[in-house]
C-alpha cells in the first residue's frame, strides 16, 4: 500500500536529475530501495550520469532567485501545513524505507514541519546590523550597515539514512529562506523521503530550480557533487572518514560537515539514579541508536553503578522492538544487515576481552536487540569507536577528573549527558568536556530546530547545523557605509 500510494501516485510526478522517478531506464541505472525489515522492494530512483549531475549544476545556476522575504515565509508555512496534513503519509515512507518504528517516524515528521516553521519565522526577521563610527578619538560621523546575501553559486549537500526527512529539511529550509540554490543528494539508502519532501516544496510553490535532487551511486557521482566549479558550499552530514575526504577534495570553498558522535551520558554520585537509567535506555535505543547524538557510553560513578545497572537492564528489557509498523514496538530495525551485524561483532569482541553482557546481542536480519554490556573498558572498539546503534557500553569511574577524562578521550566531541544536581560538578562539566553541547539531566541529542548544533574534533569543524546557524553559513556578509549626522 505505502509503494502504491505514494511512491507511485504521488512521487512518480517528480523529476530527479531529468527524468522522472519511476522512468524507464536500464537495469544498471537505477538504484533498488528495500524495507529493511519485509526485505522488499518499495521502488527504484534513477542512478544519475556524470553529465546529468553537471547539467542539474548548470540548470540551478542559471537561475537567479527573486522570492520576496515574504514568498519565501508563506511557501514555508505553506509546506508546513501540507506536511502536518500528511503526518500519517509521511511517517509510513519513513518506515517502509528506514526501519524506523512508526512512532519514532510519526516524531520525525513533526520535527519537519517545526523546522520549516522556524525557517519561516527566521525569514521574516532583519538580519542586518548597525556600527555608529564616532566611537574613538579618530571616528567619523558615518555609520555602517551589514546585509546578508544568497551565495554566488550553489549549494551542495548531502545527507545520510538516520533521519530520512528531518537531515533534509534542516539542509534544504535554511537555503530557500537564504534565497539560494540547492542541488541534494540524498543517502541511497533512504531516497523517497528527500524526493517527497521536495514534492511538498513544489505544491507550496518553490520554484523547482531552486532545488533539485540527485540520486545516484557516489562512486560515480560524490567527486562532481563536491568539486564542480559552480559550487560555492559543500554541506554534509554523516560519517567521518567521508567528511575527511570530502574536506580534502573540496578545494577552496565553504563547508560545513556535521560529523559522527561518540555522546556519553555521565552519571554522578547524587544523581537521581531512576531518571538517570531512563535518560540512558531512551537516548541509547530511540531511532534504533542510529543518531549521532545517541547515548554511546554510559559512564557511572561507581558508588551508585550497581544500581544504575539493573534499572538499565530492566528498562532495556521493556523496550519491545520488531516490526516497525507494530504501534506498540518501542524499536524497528536498524538501516540494514550489515549494520546490525558490525554491533553484533563488536558486542562479541568486547565479550571477548572481558565485558559482560547482560541483556541483547540477538539478530535477525536488519532486527537487531536492544543490548547493555557492562565492565566496558574505553579502549574497547565497541566504546572507543562510534557504534552506531542500540548497543549501551557501561564504564565505571571514580570521581569527576576520571568521568571527564573518560570522556574526552575519544576522537569524537559533539554532545554529552550529565546526570548531577551539584552545580560545582555542573560548572566543571559545561567548562572541561570537549564538546559542542552539554545537557544536565537529559538526554545528549535534546535541541530545538532552531538552536546551534554540532561538534568539535572528529564531530565537525565547529559551524553550527540549526536553522540559525545555517541561515547564516548559507550567506554572505556585505557591508557598507553612509555619512551620518
Amino acid at each position: 500500500m505505502i509503494s502504491t500510494f505514494i511512491l507511485d501516485h504521488h512521487l512518480n510526478q517528480m523529476r530527479i536529475a531529468g527524468r522522472k522517478v519511476g522512468a524507464e531506464r536500464s537495469g544498471d541505472r537505477v538504484i533498488p530501495v528495500h524495507n529493511p525489515y519485509t526485505e522488499e522492494l518499495i521502488g527504484t530512483v534513477p542512478k544519475a550520469t556524470l553529465e546529468e549531475v553537471r547539467q542539474t549544476f548548470a540548470t540551478a545556476h542559471s537561475y537567479t532567485p527573486t522570492l520576496s522575504r515574504f514568498e519565501r515565509a508563506a511557501i514555508l508555512n505553506r509546506a508546513a501545513a501540507l506536511i502536518s496534513q500528511r503526518l500519517q503519509d509521511v511517517a509510513q515512507l519513513i518506515t517502509a524505507e528506514s526501519g524506523l518504528c512508526i512512532k519514532e517516524a510519526l516524531y520525525e515528521a513533526g520535527r519537519v514541519s517545526d523546522v520549516l516553521l522556524f525557517g519561516a519565522n527566521e525569514v521574516l526577521k532583519d538580519d542586518g546590523q548597525i556600527f555608529s563610527c564616532d566611537l574613538t578619538h579618530h571616528g567619523k560621523k558615518r555609520r555602517v550597515y551589514t546585509q546578508r546575501s544568497p551565495l554566488l553559486g550553489v549549494i551542495t549537500a548531502i545527507t545520510p539514512f538516520n533521519h530520512p526527512m528531518n537531515q533534509v529539511a534542516h539542509k534544504v529550509v535554511p537555503s530557500i529562506a537564504t534565497n539560494n540554490r540547492m542541488v541534494l543528494k540524498p543517502s541511497e539508502k533512504v531516497p523517497f523521503s528527500a524526493i517527497f519532501f521536495a514534492d511538498i516544496l513544489y505544491q507550496a510553490g518553490l520554484p523547482p530550480e531552486m532545488l533539485s535532487i540527485i540520486t545516484g551511486d557516489p562512486a560515480e557521482i560524490a567527486d562532481e557533487l563536491i568539486t564542480h566549479p559552480l559550487v560555492d558550499l559543500v554541506t554534509f552530514t554523516g560519517g567521518v572518514a567521508i567528511g575527511k575526504y570530502i574536506a580534502a577534495k573540496a578545494g577552496y570553498r565553504r563547508l560545513v560537515l556535521e560529523l559522527g558522535g561518540n555522546d556519553p551520558i555521565i552519571v554522578m554520585e547524587d544523581a537521581d539514579i531512576d531518571e538517570a537509567s531512563t535518560l540512558a535506555v531512551q537516548g541509547s535505543y530511540k531511532n534504533s541508536g542510529q543518531r549521532c547524538t545517541a547515548v554511546k557510553r554510559m559512564l557511572v560513578h561507581e558508588a551508585v553503578a550497581d544500581r544504575f545497572v539493573e534499572q538499565v537492564v530492566a528498562k532495556t528489557q521493556a523496550w519491545t522492538y520488531g516490526d516497525p509498523l507494530d504501534k506498540g514496538n518501542d524499536m524497528g530495525t536498524v538501516i540494514d544487515e550489515p549494520a546490525a551485524r558490525l554491533f553484533e561483532g563488536r558486542v562479541n569482541e568486547a565479550v571477548a576481552q572481558g565485558a559482560r553482557l547482560l541483556v541483547g546481542n540477538q539478530r535477525r536480519g536488519a532486527l537487531y536487540s536492544p543490548t547493555v554490556i557492562d565492565r566496558v573498558d574505553p579502549a574497547m572498539t565497541v566504546a572507543r569507536e562510534e557504534t552506531f546503534g542500540p548497543v549501551s557500553p557501561i564504564i565505571r569511574f571514580k570521581d569527576i577528573n576520571d568521568a571527564i577524562r573518560i570522556s574526552n578521550g575519544t576522537a569524537y566531541g559533539l554532545s554529552s549527558s550529565v546526570c548531577t544536581n551539584r552545580l560545582d560538578y555542573i560548572t566543571r562539566f559545561v567548562s572541561d568536556l570537549h564538546v559542542g553541547s552539554v545537557n544536565i539531566r537529559e538526554v545528549p541529542g535534546y535541541r530545538l530546530e532552531l538552536t546551534p548544533f554540532g561538534g568539535i574534533k572528529d564531530s565537525g569543524l565547529g559551524y553550527k547545523e540549526g536553522v540559525q546557524e545555517a541561515i547564516k553559513s548559507f550567506t554572505n556578509i556585505k557591508t557598507y557605509s553612509l555619512p551620518w549626522v
